[in-house]
Parts: structure tokens; sequence; C-alpha cells
């Protein structure tokens, strides 16, 4: 069970809040790192615990929310974008909603998007109004333990989530060479000194080791939070792009997202041609729900650089393909062009 946090809530609400704050835990990681997977591992085990959600998509369509477990009532969804830049109103007004519900919640776990810098973020509960009503207990920034690099596709987000990460969890060790993990571990250590390191196949992780661990400590981060609230007086709405800490990481990085839906179903041997041939190499993550002609069941799509997934699913309703693509200076146009050419005539 979850204990309370250590805020004193505000005298001025009469909101029905745990005597020291509602428990926030921010989940980010990069593209493709498992953070979805381990947000349904946290409803799954969360038993007696009530825990709300808040989902964050770059993209213009929302696929991890559709890929969560059943929890529509308990979870709120975000603009599409990065709630990073974005994070003032919306990310506000969506914990207020959760602190405005009659039923007792007993942790609020946030889902950043993969290109987030969490802290910004971390920064808005760590100062008023959500100080006095939440405490952030940690950060988890899930790492994709095969793929990520030192130099990770060169972003600046990448770097930041390991930077202010109170527990990083090596995912997918599995598909990693064992001295691979290991040097990878040992670099993680140089970037975030005194950081929970943990070791995760399918972002399968007990929850006392992520949930209920009061590692967040606001005081490391005073001038950030001092430099964000005098932003905040200046131009009213914090954006990450606002500070010097955080010159614009999306215009920096370069990242930008691509939707494709289409009501017709893929050919199966020309979309993996396509997957095999002429997917762009700036394309770094893919999702989505594909229908092939042929084939009745939804297939969920998961692409992390040239590595990809194809699992069988059920359709919730009428079959229809979604597909979100993000990367560096894609070529929308093109690309939109490819996928329609993958389409059963």
């Amino acid at each position: 069970m979850i204990q309370s946090p250590t805020q004193q809530a505000s005298p001025q609400t009469d909101l029905k809040l745990p005597k020291r704050g509602l428990p926030v835990t921010i989940i980010t990681g990069f593209l493709g790192s498992g953070k979805t997977t381990l947000l349904n591992h946290i409803l799954q085990d969360c038993q007696d615990l009530k825990v709300a959600v808040l989902v964050n998509e770059f993209g213009d369509i929302d696929i991890d929310s559709q890929l969560l477990v059943s929890v529509e009532e308990d979870m709120v969804q975000l603009s599409n974008g990065c709630i990073c830049c974005t994070i003032n109103d919306d990310l506000v007004e969506a914990v207020y909603s959760i602190l405005e519900r009659n039923e007792k919640v007993d942790h609020l776990v946030i889902e950043t998007t993969g290109v987030a810098d969490p802290l910004p973020i971390a920064l808005t509960f760590a100062m008023p109004p959500l100080r006095n009503l939440t405490q952030l207990d940690s950060i988890v920034t899930l790492v994709d333990a095969e793929a990520f690099s030192p130099q990770h596709f060169e972003s600046e987000a990448a770097l930041n989530q390991v930077s202010y990460a109170d527990i990083i969890v090596l995912n997918k060790t599995d598909l990693a060479a064992p001295q691979q993990v290991d040097t990878l571990e040992a670099w993680v250590r140089e970037q975030k000194w005194g950081a929970r390191i943990l070791r995760s196949q399918n972002s399968n992780i007990p929850l006392p080791l992520i949930l209920d661990t009061n590692l967040f400590q606001p005081e490391r981060y005073t001038a950030e939070a001092k430099a964000m609230a005098e932003t905040t007086h200046d131009h009213h709405a914090p954006h990450c792009h606002d500070h010097h800490h955080h010159s614009n990481h999306l215009v920096n990085d370069g990242f930008v997202s691509m939707a494709f839906e289409s009501d017709q179903p893929f050919d199966l041997d020309k979309f993996q041609d396509w997957l095999a041939d002429d997917l762009s190499e700036n394309v770094f993550r893919a999702k989505g729900f594909l229908w092939f002609g042929t084939i009745t069941p939804r297939y969920i799509f998961q692409l992390s650089g040239k590595r990809y997934t194809l699992d069988a699913d059920k359709w919730p309703g009428i079959p229809k393909t979604q597909l979100v693509l993000i990367g560096r200076e894609l070529d929308a146009p093109k690309l939109q062009h490819q996928l329609r050419d993958c389409l059963t005539s």
C-alpha cells in the first residue's frame, strides 16, 4: 500500500486529500523505451491501490491511451504535443480534475512523451499551486538497453531524461549482450550519481521499487524552480524554451510526428517490403494499429529503430489502420504517399 507523502495540503482548499498530498510518479524515457508497458504493469499489479493516470502523446492519434488496460474512468488524456513545452494549463487543470473527484485517489502516474524533458514537469509539482496539493515521489526513466547510446540520436531530451531521473530502469536487457548492458550502466552512473538503477525485461519491475520511494529531492532544484517562477510571473505561461536550461528542445532535437489513418486495410506483403526497403532512417519510432485485408485480427505495431513487433489482438470496434511515426525532419508527404501505396488496391 502506498503511504501518504510528506507535503501538507493547503488549508485553503476543501478537497479531500491525503494528509500530506497526493503522491505523483513521472514515467519518462526516450522513444520506444517501454513506458506504456510499465504503466500497464502498474495498473494491473496495484491491487487495492487507486491509481489515476495522465497520458501525454506526441502525435495526432492517441495510441498509448488505447494500449492501456481499461482505466477509462481513472485516466485523463492530456492534449497532444509535449507537456514539458505546454506544461502550465493542461497539466495543472488535469491534476485538479483528479483531486476534485469524489472517490479518493491514492497515487497519480504521469506518462510523458518519449521526447519530453522531465524537469519542467517536475518543477510544476515543486511550485505552487500543485506543491501544496501533491508530492512528487520520483522521476522514473526507462532506457532501452539494446538501442540506447550516450549519443542517443543527439537528443537533448534523451540525456535530460537520464540526468534528472531518481530511478533509471535499464529495460529490454534480454535484447542486449551482457557486456553492452554493463557498459551502459557504467555510463548511466556517471551521468546521474546516486540514482537507483534497475534492470528489467518487458518493463517488469516490482512496484515497491518504483512507487512510494520518496526519492525526489526538490531542494536540488531550487535555482531551476526560481527561474521557472520568474518566467511564470513574466509570461503567465512557463514553457521549457523560455529557460536557458531548456532552449526549445524540440526544435534543437528536430523531432516531429506524423499520423496516418485509413479505413482501407494494408497489403501485408507491401507493408513488410516498405519496412524492409523504404522506411526512412529518420523514423526513430512508430506505433499503431494495423489492419491487413486477408487477416482478421487487429495488429499492434511497435517499432523502435529497425526493430519492430506485430502482436495480434481483437478489434474493439470497426477495423481501422492508425499509425504514428516520430522522428527527425520527416518528409511527411513522402511517408504518406508510401503508406497509401501499401493499402490494398
